[in-house]
Formats: C-alpha cells, structure tokens, sequence
C-alpha cells in the first residue's frame, strides 16, 4: 500500500485526469497509477490531501459515521464578528444539492495574528479600507463547498481556503505541491489513534 500527504496548490484539480486544460494533481505528483485522493479539495481551495491505494482507509476516511476532525484556515472578506462566530459553532444552514442543511455544531474560532502560510498565486484581492480576516474552523463533516457556504451564511465570504489538518495530519511542513510518503502504521495511528 502507498501512502502520501500532499499540498494541494490553488487552483488545481483534486484528479489525475485532465479536464477543459485545468492544472491537475498529475502536473504535481508522480505516483503510481492505482493511487488516488482520499476526498477532494476543491479547484479554488488548497491544503492537505492523502492520496493512497488503500481502499479500506479511503472507506474510513469517507464514510460519515466515523465524524473525524478537518480543521481549515479561512480568510474572510470582512473583520468577522463574535456573533457570526458564535454562528459558526451552533451550525448554520446552507444549501446543498438545492435542499437547506443546517451545520452540525463545530469549532469556529479567529486567529489572534494572521497565521504565517505559504503565498498564494495569484494572492487574494487586497483592499485597503476592507480588512481579511482569518479564522479557524473545525469540522466533521464535508459537505460540497460547506465551508465558504457557511461563511457566506454568516455575512462574511471565503476570499481563501487551506485544508490544515485531517485528525493529527497537518501540512505543517509542507509547501504548495510537495509531498511526502508515509508508511500505513503512521496514518493509520495520526488517523484513528
């Protein structure tokens, strides 16, 4: 079995096969061809993706029962309030395949300095007058696009999106488009305990 954690750079598909001339993860990462991503990333977020052969850990990973922790880092149009905060923790509803879904309770927290990330290409739309704040959010679900809806929803959209962590698997040390291997004793344990 194989098993790498990547950086999934801005946008760049989360798939080897090429699509309408996009960037995918093939233009990144050289892995053999029964390897794929755990879960996506969307074309417009970047941050942590597994890719692995392995179809029970990709079960484990998918499968909503088993609830484990995403935590992302959100920069948000706008300097976030303690009341769309408060919001965020309680759940809030969005809309997901044309029917309103209310959040399950998560943790929503602001970053008290902006986090030190890697730059982005091309970087956010700078606005003098209108601060970008950043904000941690916790999950244990993943819904299609569920957390810019869920900023949305609280008055402040998503300008960037990085997927941190997935239980205790963080992109820490890893830059846009790198990737290390990781043996399945390691994931396994990060993963599940």
């Amino acid at each position: 079995m194989h098993y790498f954690i990547i950086y999934k750079p801005y946008l760049v598909l989360s798939q080897f096969s090429a699509v309408d001339g996009k960037q995918t993860l093939a233009d990144y990462f050289d892995v053999p061809k029964d390897v794929y991503p755990v879960g996506r990333l969307d074309y417009d977020s970047e941050g942590l993706l597994i890719l692995t052969n392995d179809k029970r850990l990709n079960h484990r990973l998918l499968n909503p029962s088993f609830e484990h922790e995403r935590e992302y880092w959100v920069q948000v149009d706008g300097d976030i309030t303690k009341k769309a905060i408060e919001e965020l923790q309680n759940g809030v509803n969005i809309v997901i395949e044309g029917k309103t879904y209310h959040t399950k309770p998560c943790k929503a927290s602001p970053f008290v300095n902006s986090p030190i990330v890697a730059d982005r290409t091309p970087p956010i739309r700078f606005r003098k007058e209108i601060p970008a704040t950043w904000i941690k959010l916790i999950i244990t679900e993943g819904k299609n696009r569920q957390v810019r809806k869920m900023t949305a929803s609280v008055g402040f959209p998503t300008l960037r999106l990085i997927r941190h962590r997935i239980e205790k698997i963080t992109i820490e040390s890893i830059l846009p488009g790198n990737m290390i291997s990781v043996d399945e004793k390691t994931i396994y344990k990060k993963l599940f305990g």
